[in-house]
């Protein structure tokens, strides 16, 4: 698959997030040199006015140039300000995971959040991945819902989605184990119904080597091996992950993992999502 559209992309995130430069809130709890100086090099940088939240005693320890929202409980707060439109776009930052998004979801009236990563290999390709919450994608409907949802909005960034659905085993370990034999029969199925409704999908079965080399959005079997390919990628592999936006339309929020402490990317990306809202509702309006 060409490729070329995905790299442009990244470009295009650059310059967007410079051009935009929103005010974006990120979570803090145990901060450390690492993460602030993370969070003050995107704002060096152009990408975004970035706005510090946690406890402020703390984050003064080691010194920031960053404004600092004084809380003890940045997962409540971070959902706050998103939704009293405080901020145009938050990340997670060092934030709990399941405080923070059960805050999200509690903030918004959501039963169910759909989260897309954007992940770089070490040689530099970048594909989009999904699902990469342990809880998400366990069922035919909701990777079914993952794929829509996410060829949609990869769209909106102006790539056409090539989808590679993955599973347990190559066609030939039918047999072996039930599970396996499961997940075979699921990727068939998800890739038939997504070819249905008009998205470029194959089953690439376990062979995620080759996935990779031809499409831009990869499907896992699940939340928990999702989220170890995201791991492995971004703290094994050599490669990088830019965060996880929750797919929705009126708020950019860009999950990021604890580990790592790099955070100027997933800055980036959140200010350039925002900046891709305010254009997609003058067209609507």
């Amino acid at each position: 698959m060409e490729k070329n559209g995905m790299y442009a992309l990244l470009e295009a995130i650059e310059a967007r997030a410079r051009a935009n430069r929103a005010r974006v809130a990120m979570g803090i709890r145990d901060p450390n040199h690492k993460t602030l100086e993370s969070a003050w090099k995107a704002q060096e940088l152009g990408y975004a006015q970035v706005v510090l939240v946690g406890s402020k005693k703390e984050i003064d320890k080691i010194g920031t140039g960053l404004e600092v929202i004084d809380t003890e409980d940045p997962e409540k707060v971070l959902s706050d300000l998103l939704v009293s439109r405080k901020v145009d776009a938050v990340i997670r930052g060092t934030a709990k995971a399941s405080g923070t998004l059960s805050s999200l979801k509690k903030a918004l009236g959501m039963k169910r959040i759909c989260r897309l990563a954007l992940l770089l290999t070490a040689d530099g390709t970048p594909f989009f991945l999904a699902p990469v919450g342990i809880d998400e994608g366990n069922t035919i409907s909701d990777k079914l819902r993952m794929i829509t949802l996410g060829a949609e909005h990869i769209r909106r960034l102006g790539v056409e989605p090539a989808v590679g659905v993955l599973s347990g085993g190559r066609m030939g370990d039918i047999g072996r184990d039930r599970r396996v034999d499961r997940t075979l029969a699921d990727g068939e199925f998800i890739t038939g119904r997504a070819l249905e409704l008009g998205i470029n999908t194959k089953h690439y079965t376990i062979l995620i080597e080759d996935a990779v080399k031809e499409s831009n959005f990869i499907i896992a079997p699940d939340g928990i091996s999702g989220n170890l390919i995201f791991r492995t990628v971004a703290f094994l592999g050599g490669g990088d992950g830019l965060g996880a936006p929750v797919l929705m339309d009126d708020y950019v929020f860009v999950d990021t993992s604890r580990v790592g402490g790099h955070f100027t990317k997933a800055i980036m990306l959140a200010s350039a999502l925002s900046h891709l809202n305010k254009e997609r509702k003058k067209v609507i309006h």
